[in-house]
């Protein structure tokens, strides 16, 4: 994969229900999203939604997504799901809020209509105190439409507090 970033755009939002980020066009193939701190309001999985080419959140179920979770304080396990309405596990949160969240995701080919939109993403949290969480995760889009953005949301429905950097991968 290349390795030359080249800035976009950043977006940040302070206890909101949701966060987007917008700036997908045909100039590059791949962009990269970091995330250097989230912190949400409980205990709970991060999710993930594209949004499309008329500015709305895709939440029909859509996306299918496989994780590795490496916990520091327990085995390793794997999960998995097809047609769900968002992407699960791009991250976790500890509900004392201190730590939160780090991630970068990949999204390849987003403003390609004609094919489906993947991603994998990389991300640690903890889940309860002093108990690492790390993800890896594959996901797909699975309809062929040109894709402008990417919203990232709490499970419970938690708000949020994050920045999301967006960079073209050269």
């Amino acid at each position: 994969m290349a390795t030359s970033l080249q800035f976009i755009k950043s977006a940040s939002g302070t206890d909101v229900a949701s966060l987007s980020i917008t700036g997908f066009t045909s100039q590059y193939d791949v962009y990269a999203i970091y995330i250097p701190k989230l912190i949400q309001n409980g205990n709970n999985d991060i999710r993930g939604r594209f949004i499309d080419n008329s500015g709305s959140v895709i939440s029909d179920s859509e996306y299918d997504y496989a994780t590795e979770v490496m916990n520091s304080h327990s085995s390793f396990s794997e999960g998995r799901a097809t047609s769900q309405t968002s992407i699960d596990s791009l991250g976790v949160n500890d509900q004392n809020e201190t730590y939160g969240v780090g991630s970068t995701t990949y999204i390849f080919n987003p403003a390609d209509s004609s094919s489906y939109t993947f991603l994998i993403s990389q991300n640690a949290g903890m889940r309860d105190i002093a108990k690492l969480r790390s993800y890896k995760l594959i996901g797909v889009h699975k309809v062929a439409e040109t894709i402008t953005g990417f919203n990232i949301f709490g499970e419970s429905g938690g708000n949020i507090t994050a920045t999301m950097v967006l960079y073209g991968v050269k």
